[in-house]
């Protein structure tokens, strides 16, 4: 059996504005799910679209252990996380699919 490889992904609504913190094993499907707006929630009611930091996992199952440790990380950490690979907060999607 082929194990799914697993992501870890943080939308931001704008620069230092509003995060969301994710998990999935199709990162480029799931960011064009949150755009289009398909799923109701928090993502959607914040307009929290840009792709700011994600991170290959291995799989799945590493993606959702990884999740659970960020989940618990201070804001400024999560800030710092993206700055390091992306310090002007651009949105990374459209790399991923071109």
């Amino acid at each position: 059996m082929i194990e799914k490889t697993g992501y870890i992904y943080l939308l931001g609504s704008r620069e230092a504005g509003t995060l969301y913190l994710g998990v999935t094993s199709d990162l480029i499907q799931r960011i064009a799910q949150h755009k289009a707006g398909i799923f109701p929630g928090f993502t959607k009611e914040y307009s929290v679209y840009m792709l700011l930091y994600y991170e290959e996992c291995g799989s799945i199952e590493a993606a959702i252990l990884r999740e659970k440790q960020v989940k618990k990380w201070k804001r400024a950490w999560k800030i710092r996380l993206i700055e390091e690979t992306n310090p002007h907060w651009d949105d990374l999607y459209p790399r991923l699919v071109s």
